[in-house]
Order: C-alpha cells, then sequence, then structure tokens
C-alpha cells in the first residue's frame, strides 16, 4: 500500500485530505534544490533529437527556479563530460533551430534561464554543468582554474586547503560558479576605517575576480560556434563577465589572494530606528559598524523593531568569546523550517490568513534570537568560508525583489535611512487597509565596485552589465547599497508594493548623489499585478542606469558572439530588444 501522505508528488499529495500546506512547500523546496531527470527511451530521443552527438546522454528533466514560480516539466537535458562536448551540443542545438540553456543549481528567482510557462515540446535544451564542469587547479599562487559548474563551497574548499580565499561571497554555497558570474553575484564587504585591500582581493562582485574565461562564441570564419578563451583586457570579455544568460561560460580563472580568518557577531539588541537612523545622529548606526568592521548585514523580519544584524570583521586569532567553526552553515535553526514558522506559513498561504504577516515576522525574530542563544552561534570565528556560507537550499524560500544603489562611502547611512523610512511607512499604511505585502524581510548588504584594478592585470576591464559596475559620470562613487525584500510567493498585493519601492528607489536614487540598478538574479520591472513586465523599466530605465553607449555594447557583443541567439530565450529578446 502506497502512503500517500508521504508522496514526493505535489499533485498526488494535493489529493489527500491530510496534504498540509507545510508539506508542499517542503516538497515543493525539494523538487527546486533536485532536478527531477527521466531517462531518455532512445528511439524517442532519436525521433525529437535526430543526430544528437553520440557521446552525449539525454535525459527529460524538470526545471524548478528556487522558490518554484517558474517551472518546467519534461525538457529535454544533458550533461556533457567536457567544453569540447558542450560546443557539440550547441552546434547541433543551432543547426537543428533549439536554444541551450546553461543550468547549475537554479538557484534564482529571475527568467534569465527558464521562463514561465515554457512547454514540455518547447525546443530548449537544459546543459547542467553541474555533473561534469568542475574541475579546480591552481594556476598560479594567486590564481585559481576553475569549471563554471563546480560550487561556491566546493571552490572555497579547495582554495582554503591551499591557504587562499575571497574577500566576500554570497551566503549559498549551493550556487554554481558559472550561475554566479552570470549575474555578478555578491557578497557584503567594505573597507573597515583604515583597512587596505590586500593582494588577490576585491571588494566588488565575484565578476570582477575573473582573469579570463572560456566561452562558447560564434566563430565566422569556420561557420559554426567554437570555443575562445578571452583575456581580462580584451573587449569582448567585459560582455561576458556577467552576460546573463547570453552566453555559455566553460571555465575561467580568478584571482584570488590570502585566506583571512573572520569573526561573525549576531546581534538582536539594536532597534531598527537606531541603525537605520538618518545621518548626523550618534548612535550604534550601520556606517558606525561599517568604519569599524566594514562588513554587515542587516536582516529585518516584516513588522519587528529589531534586526537580525551581522558584523564580520578580520581576525587573526580567535577571539576569547567567540567559538571556533571548522564548517560552514552554523545557523542550523534557518537551514530548515522551524515548526511554529511552518505552521504560520500553512495557515497564510493557504489563502485565509494573511493577516498572521506580523506574527509570522515576531516568530522569526524569535527564533533567530533563541536560535543563536542556543547554538552559540552569535560570535563564531573561523576560516572566511565558514562564516561566509549560512544558507542552505532546506531554508524557508522567499521570492526576493533586489537593487544596488550606487553612492559613496560618506553616504549610505543616508541611502539606507531614506529606504527604510519610505518601506516602514508604505507598510504600515498598507497594514491600515488590511493589506500585508511582506510577510519576510529586508536585507541590506553593503559592498564596494567593481574596481578592474583589483584584477592586478595590465588593461584589465570592469563587466559592462554588473550592476557593480563603476560610473563613468561620478568616479566619486565607490559603494553599493544592495536593498532586497522577501515575502511568500503569492502573496497578495506584493507586486503593488514592491512597485511603489522601485519606484522609489528609482525616482529618489537618479541624480547627484546615487543610482538604483537592478539586481539581475531577483525581482525587479513591476507592474501592479506582475514582475519582469514594467515596459519602461525593461526598455529604458535599466539600459539608462548603466549608460546607453555601455548597454549598447554589450548587446552588441553578445549578439555578435550569439547571432544565431542560441543562448537566449523570449524574455532575454525583451530585455535586449
Amino acid at each position: 500500500m502506497t502512503d500517500r501522505s508521504a508522496s514526493n508528488h505535489p499533485a498526488e499529495a494535493a489529493a489527500d485530505p491530510s496534504w498540509s500546506r507545510r508539506g508542499f512547500l517542503l516538497s515543493a523546496a525539494a523538487l527546486a534544490a533536485i532536478p527531477v531527470l527521466i531517462a531518455a527511451d532512445p528511439a524517442v530521443a532519436a525521433e525529437e533529437l535526430p543526430d544528437f552527438p553520440a557521446d552525449v546522454g539525454l535525459y527529460r528533466s524538470a526545471y524548478r527556479n528556487w522558490v518554484g514560480e517558474i517551472t518546467a516539466d519534461g525538457l529535454w537535458a544533458c550533461a556533457p563530460t567536457s567544453p569540447v562536448q558542450v560546443v557539440d551540443v550547441v552546434n547541433w542545438a543551432w543547426r537543428h533551430g533549439w536554444t541551450v540553456r546553461a543550468r547549475g543549481s537554479s538557484h534564482g528567482w529571475s527568467p534569465l534561464t527558464i521562463t514561465a510557462g515554457t512547454p514540455a515540446d518547447a525546443k530548449v535544451l537544459l546543459v547542467d554543468t553541474a555533473p561534469h564542469l568542475t574541475g579546480l587547479a591552481l594556476d598560479s599562487p594567486s590564481a585559481v582554474r576553475a569549471g563554471t559548474g563546480v560550487t561556491l563551497e566546493a571552490l572555497l574548499t579547495y582554495l582554503e586547503t591551499h591557504g587562499l580565499g575571497v574577500t566576500a561571497a554570497p551566503a549559498p554555497g549551493d550556487l554554481t560558479l558559472g550561475g554566479a558570474l552570470a549575474v555578478d553575484a555578491h557578497g557584503t564587504a567594505v573597507p573597515a576605517k583604515d583597512e587596505e585591500r590586500t593582494p588577490g582581493h576585491t571588494y566588488g562582485s565575484l565578476s570582477n575576480l575573473v582573469l579570463s574565461l572560456t566561452a562558447v562564441v560564434w566563430d565566422e570564419r569556420a561557420g559554426s560556434y567554437v570555443l575562445r578563451t578571452y583575456d581580462r583586457d580584451e573587449a569582448d570579455c567585459a560582455a561576458l563577465l556577467t552576460h546573463l544568460g547570453r552566453s555559455l561560460v566553460t571555465e575561467v580563472v580568478l584571482r584570488v589572494g590570502a585566506n583571512s580568518d573572520l569573526r561573525c557577531v549576531s546581534r538582536t539588541d539594536i532597534p531598527a530606528a537606531e541603525l537605520f537612523a538618518a545621518p548626523g545622529l550618534d548612535g550604534r548606526t550601520l556606517a558606525s559598524f561599517l568604519d569599524e568592521a566594514g562588513r554587515v548585514e542587516a536582516i529585518w523580519f516584516a513588522f519587528t523593531e529589531f534586526p537580525w544584524f551581522k558584523v564580520w570583521s578580520v581576525a587573526p586569532t580567535k577571539p576569547l568569546t567567540a567559538r571556533h567553526v571548522t564548517s560552514p552553515y552554523n545557523y542550523p535553526f534557518t537551514d530548515s523550517i522551524p515548526t511554529l514558522v511552518a505552521d504560520l506559513v500553512g495557515r497564510m498561504a493557504s489563502g485565509a490568513a494573511w493577516y498572521l504577516a506580523p506574527v509570522l515576522g515576531s516568530a522569526q525574530l524569535d527564533v533567530a534570537a533563541a536560535g543563536l542563544l542556543a547554538t552559540l552561534s552569535a560570535d563564531i570565528w573561523g576560516p572566511s568560508k565558514n562564516t561566509l556560507l549560512y544558507i542552505r537550499p532546506t531554508t524557508l524560500r522567499l521570492t526576493a525583489n533586489g537593487y544596488a544603489v550606487l553612492t559613496t562611502r560618506a553616504q549610505v547611512q543616508r541611502v539606507v535611512a531614506e529606504f527604510t523610512s519610505f518601506y516602514r511607512e508604505r507598510l504600515t499604511a498598507y497594514a491600515a487597509l488590511g493589506r500585508f505585502p511582506v510577510n519576510g524581510s529586508v536585507e541590506i548588504r553593503v559592498t564596494g565596485l567593481d574596481d578592474p584594478a583589483d584584477a592586478e592585470l595590465d588593461g584589465a576591464r570592469a563587466p559592462l552589465l554588473s550592476a557593480l559596475r563603476p560610473s563613468e559620470a561620478h568616479a566619486e562613487w565607490d559603494t553599493a547599497v544592495w536593498l532586497d525584500v522577501l515575502t511568500l510567493p503569492g502573496t497578495p498585493h506584493a507586486e503593488a508594493f514592491l512597485r511603489e519601492l522601485e519606484q522609489f528607489l528609482l525616482r529618489s536614487f537618479d541624480d547627484e548623489r546615487a543610482l538604483a540598478r537592478v539586481e539581475w538574479s531577483k525581482g525587479w520591472a513591476y507592474t501592479e499585478d506582475a514582475v519582469w513586465s514594467d515596459e519602461e523599466v525593461l526598455g529604458t530605465t535599466i539600459p539608462a542606469s548603466f549608460g546607453e553607449s555601455v548597454w549598447g555594447q554589450a548587446a552588441g557583443v553578445l549578439d555578435r558572439l550569439d547571432p544565431h541567439r542560441v543562448f537566449g530565450n523570449a524574455f532575454l529578446d525583451r530585455l535586449f530588444r
């Protein structure tokens, strides 16, 4: 007898009265984390994909993005074992009118890989990089050669064994390197007061560490797609450093430097009113911690007053009160959905209790505060990887919007104060109408920009499409404030609320002191009821935020290297029209 309550298939389980929303969320998370693979019938494969390279195995696969909002079932997929096989697959796709979408961990929100509603019979081939394109080797004492399918956790672990590391990295260790570079993934770090950048490091995005990359590009003379390596000083490389899925990079060489031991102190005792206060006021402000340590992150749960605030600092020796950590993911209370939180999420997502958002916010803060104490995680110390990586695929999955606001270091507190003040005012106004569009958190990080000099290579170029690309008009801007708002998928009024926030950012930070750009992997271009849909933001605002000439240059290079749009989808066609 089959125990249907334990079914791994949401459609089957939903038919069971015992099926809970909590169960659905957990099941959806599992599906998003692990691609569903179905072995291909050779006869069917030969009929639907004639002349496909014989040495590359085919299978059917489901696609799920991070929150399961963008899905596709039964797409053809393959996992080439080498870059040469990738080229064979791409040339087959070009000759047969298919598109190729590189897939790593699918840990993203925006439709840069697969667009919503992609049918199973679409001529879209997923190329899985994670199974085989994972080589790692030191290219020199200060450079590492890596396949783009390697995860950040594997990369940082390898570097650590050689005494090397990076200044900052995204919190999820499951991201593939190729996916991270495609969207200029970043951590949180600026120089503390009197801190100097150490050789091999950058305060910008991971894309700013690239010394060279190998991509599959069109060769006019050969009349086919080929592998070509681009050095950081080549003009075309600048477009490939953050390509948004309009190319396929198989291998990179990254500049790296000596690893650091980091201390991470978490606290939940500073009121948001103090941490995010207007500039000029004394107290424990976010800017004061930037001066002290340079590395901060605020997680401010909706309808609460005390953010979970993290401060990292370089600490060559273990502080007396810190706990030595020898592995990453040191906040186990975030690794899975606590019962209280799961029950609240289940009641809200059932469609009848979105008003519980303030209760959920308080519950999440309580879980964090109690968890930090219970697990001795409020003060941890160890090799950089072990404090930088802290999000597992089993965490509660929320949809997120995202923006980077370029400004000067001196204006960071002003940007944070203005944004949080507007956010708080609008959230209160919505609640007064019985609307609760946010039930997750606001997350705030601060980084440097992508200064190409950090690559320590003569003639190195800045990534054309990185949100951290320095402004040509404002050389004084040296810092970016990253602003994300997270909420459960399907939350009523979320799109309208996030549109108000987006319009505020674009309106307020488009002048002489700051500039807002979208965070590629997250949500943006909001209408009243949809995301990635505002035509003015897509067609005018985004290109203008980089400069029309820079945007045009990037689009031109990506088109020339892929004139047949093998690496594309309907959304990218809209973005680069």
